[in-house]
């Protein structure tokens, strides 16, 4: 059962919203190999405003998750494709509907 998660606010700098945008759309075949992230989504919230969510079923895996391949591509190409630094909320899971 999922019970912690992550949303991470991204901020691109001028010009660099697409290239973001294919950024973050490239993560989902990283996500897909991640056996302890169950959800994950990236999100556009504003022209300029993205985002990541993504749930756990427990801490180690958040902190898997946080150490792995797509936190250690994200913090490589930040310099590049952000105006600031990502913004990183560590969520407490109350309830969950998933229909597949």
């Amino acid at each position: 059962m999922v019970k912690v998660a992550l949303f991470v606010r991204l901020q691109a700098k001028p010009g660099k919203e697409a290239a973001l945008k294919e950024f973050l759309a490239a993560g989902l075949s990283m996500a897909e190999d991640e056996a302890t992230t169950p959800i994950w989504f990236a999100l556009q919230l504003g022209p300029k405003t993205f985002g990541i969510f993504d749930a756990f079923n427990d801490e180690a895996g958040r902190q898997a998750h946080l150490t792995g391949p797509i936190a250690k591509a994200l913090m490589a190409n930040a310099p590049e494709l952000l105006s600031e630094p990502p913004s990183i909320e560590k969520i407490d899971v109350l309830g969950l509907k998933n229909v597949a």
